[in-house]
């Protein structure tokens, strides 16, 4: 647990908040990462944010590198995709029924990521992965799934086994309520363990329908795949005839316009999304290959359905987010700050004399505290979630908004200037001098 020695700087209305929301939400919180289990205290209560800023109800502004966990890459409120939102809601928040922009949508989806060809738009990146497990095991007539222990896949049952993101820093990463049949068929590797990866398969050939994964994890920390083991991921599953996916709920238009698989250049059979291609609005996505996915419903007979899927409101805030990407990408921008704040927060915890690692890819990013690199589940959880805890209360003081967890990637965009991310790294100068 968090040191009780951590100062908690969180203001008077921020702490009514939570106390009215303890009374009427389970742990006061909507969603558990939400909570700060994983640093102790109570949580901010936001009123606002524009650009690279939040604001919370006390009136405190924080530079934000949470993004929404991840949304956010053009910053808060940007006012072309504030303006698109105002447009469509005008026009009627929901029909129930087909729209052009369903198919504007999917076109750009189509055009960015490489292993897309059709794609079917659903609610969140929760819906998306569930509803890719189980397309993969309709189209393969098998039931084994391979999963990565850390990696989070949305709240799914048979996904909810070794899971990171807040079943990590809540130290719950198997749930009541997921029963044994759930998880029965879903196989826990470790990330970037090519020999389990290889004995498994060898194990039980032509029984996997997919493996799942997060092509760079954000949800044990940043801890980034090796070259080779994504090679034989590939080459393991094509030789099987099993199903790869990648989630790129996290990754998907924000390592580059093609996610993570155009970064290293290996193509999945199937993608699933959430996040920025939903421009902040709630909104995930699943596709692939056209030989997969005409087995759905009703091009197929495997059932998928929602009611606000493809919602017109969340539809024209990701075509107006994807729109800005495509016309001017942000990532060579994102990877020169996101250098410039690695380097700058290794440089200050080397100089206070702390074992540490910084794991980026682009603008994702996590400061372990931990003295060997971080390569699967294993390594991150050697990372002293004291020290975590004293640095994200240290920044919290400073104005500066760090994931509240040792196990969440932090998330920057085109509204940070490398004068706030000079300010950032002083921040942690300051905070580890406090330490003594």
């Amino acid at each position: 647990m968090p040191s009780t020695a951590v100062n908690h700087p969180v203001g008077p209305r921020s702490q009514a908040a939570f106390s009215r929301a303890l009374n009427l939400i389970p742990g006061g919180v909507n969603s558990p990462a939400r909570a700060f289990g994983g640093v102790g205290g109570s949580p901010l209560f936001i009123e606002r944010a524009a650009g690279p800023y939040l604001f919370d109800l006390d009136g405190r502004r924080y530079l934000d590198f949470i993004g929404s966990w991840g949304p956010m890459i053009l910053g808060h409120a940007h006012p072309e995709v504030i303006e698109a939102i105002q447009r469509s809601a005008e026009r009627g928040t929901s029909f129930g029924a087909p729209t052009e922009a369903e198919s504007e949508l999917a076109e750009r989806i189509i055009r960015a990521v490489p292993s897309v060809e059709r794609v079917r738009l659903v609610n969140s990146g929760t819906e998306a992965t569930m509803s890719a497990i189980r397309v993969a095991r309709g189209v393969t007539g098998r039931d084994k799934i391979v999963k990565f222990a850390g990696n989070y896949h949305g709240h799914v049952d048979s996904l909810l086994v070794s899971a990171g993101s807040a079943a990590a820093t809540l130290g719950v990463p198997d749930s009541p309520g997921v029963t044994a049949g759930a998880g029965g068929d879903t196989i826990v590797l470790p990330y970037n363990d090519i020999p389990s990866l290889v004995s498994t398969f060898d194990r039980h050939a032509g029984e996997v329908a997919a493996v799942i994964l997060e092509p760079v994890v954000g949800n044990m920390g940043c801890v980034i795949p090796t070259a080779d083991f994504l090679r034989e991921l590939r080459e393991l599953t094509r030789r099987d005839g099993a199903v790869l996916i990648f989630d790129e709920v996290m990754t998907g238009f924000r390592l580059s316009l093609g996610g993570a698989q155009s970064l290293y250049g290996v193509t999945p059979d199937m993608t699933t999304l959430g996040k920025i291609v939903g421009g902040g609005m709630p909104l995930g996505a699943y596709g692939g290959k056209e030989e997969i996915m005409r087995h759905v419903l009703p091009a197929g007979k495997i059932f998928q359905a929602g009611t606000l899927s493809g919602n017109p409101v969340a539809v024209a805030a990701g075509n107006a987010t994807l729109r800005l990407l495509e016309s001017d990408p942000p990532y060579d921008y994102l990877e020169s700050l996101g250098q410039r704040l690695a380097d700058g927060l290794s440089a200050a915890a080397a100089d206070a004399g702390i074992a540490h690692q910084v794991q980026r890819v682009g603008s994702m990013m996590t400061l372990f505290f931990n003295a060997c690199p971080v390569l699967n589940w294993r390594d991150a959880d050697l990372s002293d979630r004291d020290a975590f805890a004293r640095y994200f209360w240290g920044l919290i003081g400073r104005g500066v908004y760090m994931p509240c967890s040792q196990f969440e990637a932090l998330f920057f965009g085109k509204t940070h200037t490398i004068e706030q991310v000079d300010e950032t790294i002083d921040a942690a100068r300051q905070t580890f001098a406090d330490w003594g």
